[in-house]
């Protein structure tokens, strides 16, 4: 029998994936991991480099190994890249997994990164690359989710909460 996350966190880039994460973890009585930490482990570089010296399409590759590696090894709350469910072979593994899609709009986007040049995909126009990248990945975040969580003007806490509530989980 192979393992199962107990939870698996969806959604864009500086939404909280990665505090949610070790939240939910935490009071779930599970470990946390995070398939963007374990890309950079294994390749001795940071995702921006790799996007940088390889190109996205080599990232996306790298990342889909990365995903369902952690999909088939880890049994706590998994956390996955912003990006990952570009994949159709991905979206489908996710099917019957409990992911949460953690939500958020501009603004907040705004107050959380800073929509700074470190995130190689909004690196000319932040804002207007941040809109065109929701507007394309939004109905793929929902489609995967068994829940959605809107993280605007929560605090990590009451999103954690929030997240619980929606799976009916119990907490350990």
């Amino acid at each position: 029998m192979t393992a199962m996350p107990a939870v698996v966190l969806v959604g864009p880039m500086g939404v909280g994936k990665s505090t949610v994460g070790r939240q939910l973890a935490e009071r779930l009585g599970v470990g946390y991991r995070d398939t963007d930490d374990d890309i950079v482990a294994a390749e001795g570089r940071t995702i921006a480099e790799i996007f940088v010296d390889d190109g996205e399409s080599a990232f996306r590759a790298i990342e889909k190994r990365a995903v369902y590696t952690a999909l088939a090894e880890h049994e706590g709350v998994l956390a996955l890249g912003g990006g990952a469910i570009l994949d159709a072979d991905t979206r489908a593994v996710l099917a019957g997994h409990r992911v949460v899609y953690l939500s958020m709009d501009v603004e907040e986007a705004v107050k959380r990164t800073g929509l700074n040049a470190a995130r190689p995909l909004l690196a000319v126009n932040p804002r207007k690359q941040w809109r065109e990248l929701m507007e394309a990945r939004r109905h793929l975040y929902e489609e995967v989710a068994a829940a959605v969580v809107p993280t605007d003007g929560r605090t990590p806490e009451e999103v954690t909460q929030a997240a619980l509530d929606a799976l009916e989980l119990k907490e350990a």
